[in-house]
């Protein structure tokens, strides 16, 4: 069974139309890529998904759930981490991801989530400083780690990179790989082609609501004939203008 599946959806706001019939799926464990300039729909997209705004018309399933008519459920098996993601900057690291944990788990198990998250962000002593001192990357690593603690089924993760310098950038893709590895599938959207080349097993690119193409870097770069992922977008978004 696939972990999501979007099917022929739109999503419309007054008379214009954000989303126009897309369609996609995304397998088990893997890190798919949704790509696209900006205003083609991506937000759009994932906050339909993660049950954050209804759909006009068409269908999501995720994790064997459908998302209109089941979104409890959906809730319980996805993490979504948007782009413009905080967190509260008087509470320490530690303190924000127990008082995180203490919505998602009780008892025993509390604690073990909130282990699980200091593991994840990986900050050392700096997990006990307000995270209103944290640099991007610390707060980035924080927020990841706040998604991922409670062991979801899907991650949606937005311009998880955005703003980060390359040392912090790499560090971040080296922890979304291992979060795949561990059995979490990915839905990943990003403006950084290099970076939705080298960690995507699959890709879709959308533009003025709709896919516009899909498949693995490698098949993508064949059909364009071009040297690399960016190459791809350029050539995608003109070939619709």
């Amino acid at each position: 069974m696939d972990a999501l599946r979007v099917n022929d959806v739109c999503k419309s706001y007054g008379g214009v139309e954000a989303v126009k019939g897309i369609n996609f799926s995304v397998k088990k464990g893997e890190i798919f890529g949704l790509i696209g300039p900006n205003g083609a729909g991506k937000t759009t997209a994932l906050r339909m998904i993660s049950t954050l705004i209804t759909i006009t018309s068409g269908s999501i399933t995720v994790c064997g759930h459908d998302v209109a008519s089941e979104g409890d459920k959906v809730r319980k098996c996805i993490s979504y981490l948007p782009e413009d993601a905080g967190a509260y900057k008087e509470m320490t690291g530690r303190r924000y991801l127990q008082f995180i944990s203490g919505f998602f788990s009780e008892g025993g198990k509390k604690g073990q989530m909130l282990e699980e998250g200091i593991k994840i962000a990986n900050l050392g002593d700096r997990i006990d400083s307000k995270v209103g001192t944290y640099s991007k990357g610390m707060m980035r690593r924080l927020l990841i780690a706040r998604a991922m603690m409670t062991r979801p089924e899907l991650a949606i993760m937005d311009e998880v990179t955005s703003g980060l310098d390359v040392i912090n950038a790499h560090d971040i893709r080296g922890l979304i790989r291992e979060i795949a590895d561990s059995g979490v599938t990915v839905l990943l959207s990003s403006h950084n082609m290099h970076e939705v080349e080298y960690l995507c097993d699959r890709v879709a690119m959308i533009n003025k609501g709709r896919i516009i193409m899909q498949g693995t870097p490698a098949e993508l770069l064949e059909k364009y004939d071009a040297l690399n992922l960016e190459e791809v977008f350029v050539k995608g978004v003109k070939s619709v203008e």
